[in-house]
């Protein structure tokens, strides 16, 4: 009996004190599972262009390249919006040129990266605003792929298109649903900023949670199997 009031008691105070956590790790692990990853991920958004680079349309000689961009490095012959381009490294930064008569393309003024991001863009909503982000970029947009053009849309979720000032290149995608997916996964792992699963906090509350479901055993064993017995050597007196 000593066992089952102590079980009864530790049980009941842990469970106070986890119980409101539990709601949230059952509600954000179900957004998380009902939604399919690659729709968060924002795939649907974007169409993916495979283009092939048509040489005969390179009438900007590389040589004049090299003479014009002497530190050129990494030159690469790509497809940027049905045209075909130049694109390198020059002095840590990148370099986009038109390969038809060898105008510099970069940085993408804000026309050219709406232009941009609707070539990307799956949807058929125009662009309600577009922003430059040169530092501190928002949670959902990694300071790696700086500077960046956000291009907003009038659709379903709010989508978001990210398109490098430097390269034209789409570096990300996002909408309302891989906002709150951030959110769900931040409040699931209990790491608010980092969102880091090995954090102390979540440690202490899985070891908190494991004590509650031994002593909630412990209740149940002494519920139904002790009172079972009981019954049975109850029913076998009468």
């Amino acid at each position: 009996m000593k066992l089952l009031k102590t079980s009864r008691k530790f049980h009941r105070w842990l469970m106070l004190f986890l119980g409101v956590q539990f709601l949230i790790w059952s509600v954000s692990g179900a957004y998380m599972v009902i939604f399919d990853i690659d729709y968060i991920h924002g795939d649907s958004l974007v169409v993916n262009h495979q283009t092939k680079v048509d040489a005969n349309k390179i009438t900007y000689p590389l040589a004049l390249l090299r003479q014009e961009y002497p530190d050129a490095q990494n030159i690469a012959v790509e497809v940027f919006i049905d045209q075909v381009v130049y694109r390198f490294s020059e002095n840590d930064k990148k370099v986009v040129v038109n390969a038809i008569d060898g105008e510099k393309l970069s940085p993408l003024s804000a026309n050219e990266a709406i232009k941009a991001a609707k070539h990307y863009y799956s949807g058929d909503g125009d662009a309600t605003d577009v922003e430059l982000i040169t530092e501190n970029p928002p949670i959902e947009l990694s300071s790696r792929v700086l500077p960046a053009w956000r291009v907003n849309f009038d659709g379903f979720g709010n989508p978001t298109i990210y398109v490098s000032e430097q390269t034209g290149k789409l570096v990300s995608k996002r909408h309302e649903f891989w906002r709150i997916f951030d959110l769900m996964f931040s409040l699931h792992v209990m790491d608010y900023e980092e969102e880091d699963p090995s954090n102390q906090l979540l440690f202490w509350f899985t070891l908190f949670s494991i004590l509650a479901s031994l002593f909630g055993a412990v209740l149940s064993y002494f519920v139904i199997f002790k009172r079972s017995n009981s019954n049975t050597i109850l029913g076998g007196t009468k």
